[in-house]
């Protein structure tokens, strides 16, 4: 088994023993009588738990038990969760998905992504108007969001790469703020010259008003990549796992209920997906040298 970036491995331990404390590890006959999601931290606390609750809703209803959503601290937390069957869902980022497979040998399953998961893109960020590409951040301070993020900081600074600016050796600072909105607040403050995040978080942004536009302004935006997947472990049951996925692909903007936890998922509707989609995701990670 490939072994995980050491800095990974850290903070799992870390997530792990978060989790363990929040009181997700519970006997077998407990945790059957209760469906478990959690979500990667990408964004704050208060918004994770306000797109989770119709959702939540919706699955009891569609699965007939008791559904509930427990924030976990960080990445990697997530990620230990659903190795060790802690949580039955987790809402994963492309490049947690393949940390969660090579963490448990390949028994992760995506079943689905929003149907934007096939063409995500990250943008870079900026109040600095001599920055107007991506070889203008030399010398520059940079933040990225959680360093297990795809769209916050692997495919960001695959990008970089490409285009031949070293993040480690090229910028003057690299940050990393934890999640996308917390670099959107760092950029804005001035706290960093420029931030990588997620095209979905900052067009929510723009659209709500929450972000200066004549001041903070996109620069880069890069090339489509798979990313986001609900994913359960393999050990659950086939009959559960089409049941859970059914309940996914039947959500639709023709009805209130399907509508709004749409609109809170930011999904134009949810699709079937598998581990093969996420293989450039993980060429990315080795080729950065985030996964080994």
């Amino acid at each position: 088994m490939h072994l995980i970036h050491r800095s990974f491995s850290r903070r799992a331990l870390l997530g792990a023993g978060l989790v363990l404390s929040a009181g997700l590890h519970l006997p077998a006959s407990a945790q059957s009588q209760v469906f478990r999601i959690t979500a990667i931290p990408d964004e704050s606390p208060t918004e994770l738990a306000r797109k989770a609750e119709p959702l939540v809703k919706y699955l009891e209803k569609t699965l007939g038990m008791k559904v509930e959503f427990t924030p976990v601290s960080d990445y990697a937390a997530a990620v230990e969760a659903l190795v060790n069957k802690q949580v039955d869902l987790a809402w994963f980022g492309g490049f947690t998905a393949v940390q969660a497979s090579v963490r448990s040998g390949g028994k992760v399953l995506p079943l689905v992504q929003r149907e934007e998961d096939s063409k995500f893109r990250s943008v870079f960020i900026t109040t600095d108007a001599n920055i107007k590409g991506l070889a203008d951040l030399k010398g520059k301070t940079l933040s990225f969001g959680s360093q297990s993020s795809t769209s916050g900081h692997l495919m960001p600074r695959s990008f970089l790469l490409k285009a031949s600016v070293n993040p480690d050796s090229d910028l003057k600072r690299v940050a990393y703020s934890g999640a996308h909105d917390a670099t959107i607040a760092a950029v804005a403050s001035g706290k960093v010259d420029a931030g990588a995040l997620n095209i979905s978080v900052w067009e929510k942004f723009v659209a709500d008003k929450k972000v200066d536009t004549d001041k903070v302004k996109v620069f880069f935006t890069t090339p489509p990549y798979f990313d986001y997947n609900w994913t359960v472990h393999a050990d659950m049951p086939a009959a559960q796992r089409d049941k859970l996925q059914k309940a996914f692909l039947a959500l639709s903007k023709d009805t209130p209920e399907g509508q709004q936890i749409l609109d809170l998922q930011r999904a134009t509707r949810f699709v079937p997906t598998n581990m093969d989609n996420y293989a450039g995701i993980e060429q990315a990670a080795r080729s950065a040298g985030l996964l080994k």
